[in-house]
């Protein structure tokens, strides 16, 4: 989950002259990539041989 602070921090570095739907998609894929970082650090993610096994089945 994002910080107040962290997303402040975020939207301070974007340009001024945005859209709403332009600071709403940088907010999602911020809170996505902090998501991916905490997953990560929980060992809550696959190798690429295991995502490649998922695939597989789903592909056939």
């Amino acid at each position: 989950m994002l910080t107040k602070t962290e997303l402040i921090n975020s939207l301070e570095s974007l340009p001024e002259n945005l859209t709403v739907d332009q600071v709403i998609d940088h907010i999602v894929f911020v809170e996505k990539v902090q998501k991916g970082i905490e997953d990560s650090e929980k060992g809550l993610i696959s190798t690429k041989q295991e995502a490649q096994k998922i695939l597989d089945k789903w592909l056939k």
